[in-house]
């Protein structure tokens, strides 16, 4: 059986890397969180004091990031170099940067270099906000999973504090409602539904219920190829 290429597109906090991860493991495919990925280039940034702005040595920091991602017990791992920044990556201050940086041309080249590697002859499932529209276009099944700001911000307060950080929720609002602007109006790439991508809005769904509807798709898919 032909072993399929699935990209999960879709804004900021709508569960792509929590569904991602379940539909990988119900399938027993490779899983390939790409927004961890430019979180960790924007950790990179910032830990060697290296502003946004600075395009070119952002971009240098990213062609030569030593990253790796790893599924260990149904979670993500991240390393740069030896460091564990599986958490770092995810802090209030990493995600007021990512959106710019993810902005960077040079960044998002070297990334997509390695996340079509990543894909190679597929049994991949790989989420993002460009996957279906620009980093795989010929993928197998392409979904656009959503969810509203409220909801979204809501998912990130509960994340944030069961972690011990203290965080307002009306400013988690503004903080997604800002990045989904600056993903949808960025010059490369920007988040967009691709035209043959299904739309699933998990603002009343369920995690488990959301995977079902995916794993339903493929299992269309997989009975016509």
């Amino acid at each position: 059986m032909k072993k399929l290429i699935i990209a999960i597109d879709g804004p900021a906090g709508a569960g792509k890397s929590t569904v991602a991860r379940l539909v990988a493991e119900r399938l027993g495919y490779t899983y390939i969180d790409t927004g961890a990925m430019y979180r960790a280039v924007t950790w990179d940034t910032m830990r060697r004091g290296i502003p946004a702005e600075n395009a070119e040595k952002v971009a240098a920091v990213a062609r030569a990031i030593n990253l790796h991602l790893a599924t260990v017990a149904g979670k993500t791992l991240v390393k740069v170099d030896d460091t564990d920044i599986t958490d770092a990556i995810r802090t209030p201050e990493v995600s007021r940067q990512v959106a710019e940086i993810s902005k960077n041309g040079g960044v998002r080249e070297a990334m997509v270099h390695l996340q079509r590697q990543m894909a190679g002859l597929g049994g991949v499932v790989m989420d993002g906000r460009d996957i279906g529209t620009h980093v795989l276009p010929g993928a197998d099944i392409k979904i656009f999973l959503t969810a509203s700001i409220a909801e979204r911000a809501l998912r990130r307060w509960r994340e944030l504090t069961d972690k011990g950080l203290a965080v307002d929720l009306a400013e988690l609002r503004a903080e997604i409602a800002c990045r989904d602007k600056a993903d949808c109006e960025r010059e490369i790439a920007p988040l967009v539904q691709a035209a043959d991508a299904a739309l699933v809005d998990t603002t009343d769904l369920t995690i488990p219920q959301a995977v079902e509807k995916i794993l339903e798709l493929c299992e269309a898919r997989t009975s016509v190829l």
